[in-house]
């Protein structure tokens, strides 16, 4: 077991710690004075640019690295900017990859995504049939890029010894999540959707797809409580899920959403709009092996996530909206 195993580390490159999950993993490890949070702005550091990343890590010297960064976004973001998902997610990874191999980080963990696994696939699922099946063609960039990221990880670790690994989250949602409509995805889409239905007294919600899809849905603090476990106990190649335990019907979320904000309109479902996969539903078998349970059920979940809305992203936009007056 190497010196990472038993938790020896401090010093944490927190690639893209402004971001959604940059964000919580930054939260979590900051409650521990173990621990030293390194992090740069796009400002100060472009990821897109290899040389600068190297550089980045040889001067700060990080026992690990994780690569919380990325573009990311829902349905309609992925379908309008596919090159601007493939590339940008590509370059990142592959240079933060390279990079701590070539400046002698110990340690990196990747971030997978569960849309990686194939459109059609067995449930829940396991790491074992990625690549087994074709993937859904809403989000195929993002997948691919994020499909190079995990084999970019395996490939180094077989070549040159390395002990990075890529962790597959299920859909995350919590604090700090992404409300504009053109780009979240779809817990604080109905969040926003729902809440602003209420406030302007409509009687009627339109919404995408059938809402028969089913997803697996992880509050994003528990992801990052997963990721220290990984980092102190996880040597494995192979890439590991994170999950909730628990799937769920898009028409369920909605319903529980709609309740929650105190709309009491109707919603109609738009099917002309694809559902993406039927069902994403990961198996999270191994992570509970090393003690990780979740700690937030989606009630509870959505209410915190609710309350951040409330007093974050909606002040901004009544801010926003007198500016305009």
């Amino acid at each position: 077991m190497s010196i990472i195993s038993k938790g020896h580390f401090k010093k944490i490159y927190i690639a893209g710690h402004r971001g959604f999950v940059g964000c919580a993993l930054a939260r979590h490890f900051a409650k521990n004075s173990a621990f030293e949070i390194i992090a740069a702005t796009r400002e100060q550091l472009d990821l897109t640019d290899q040389k600068a990343v190297e550089a980045f890590l040889a001067q700060t010297k990080p026992d690990v690295v994780i690569a919380a960064c990325g573009k990311v976004g829902g349905i309609h973001t992925n379908a309008t900017y596919p090159a601007d998902f493939i590339y940008q997610n590509l370059m990142m990874e592959a240079n933060l990859i390279h990079g701590a191999w070539k400046t002698g980080t110990k340690r990196l963990l990747n971030f997978g995504s569960a849309c990686i696994y194939p459109k059609i696939c067995t449930q829940p699922m396991t790491p074992d049939l990625l690549m087994t099946g074709k993937i859904e063609t809403t989000n195929e960039p993002y997948a691919i890029a994020k499909l190079a990221g995990l084999s970019l990880c395996t490939s180094y670790n077989k070549q040159y010894e390395t002990s990075f690994i890529t962790a597959i989250p299920s859909n995350l949602y919590g604090p700090g999540d992404s409300f504009d409509l053109e780009k979240a995805h779809v817990v604080p889409s109905l969040i926003r959707k729902f809440h602003e239905a209420m406030m302007k007294g409509l009687s009627e919600v339109t919404l995408w797809s059938s809402g028969q899809a089913k997803r697996d849905f992880l509050f994003v603090d528990d992801v990052a409580w997963a990721c220290e476990i990984l980092l102190k106990n996880y040597d494995g190649i192979t890439p590991i899920n994170i999950g909730a335990g628990k799937s769920t019907m898009i028409k369920e979320l909605a319903d529980l959403i709609a309740e929650m904000v105190g709309f009491r309109g109707r919603i109609q479902w738009d099917t002309s709009k694809p559902d993406g996969a039927p069902e994403r539903f990961l198996s999270s078998s191994e992570v509970r092996k090393l003690g990780w349970i979740p700690q937030t059920d989606l009630k509870s979940g959505l209410q915190k996530t609710y309350g951040w809305f409330l007093k974050n992203w909606a002040r901004e936009e009544k801010r926003e909206q007198c500016a305009s007056l």
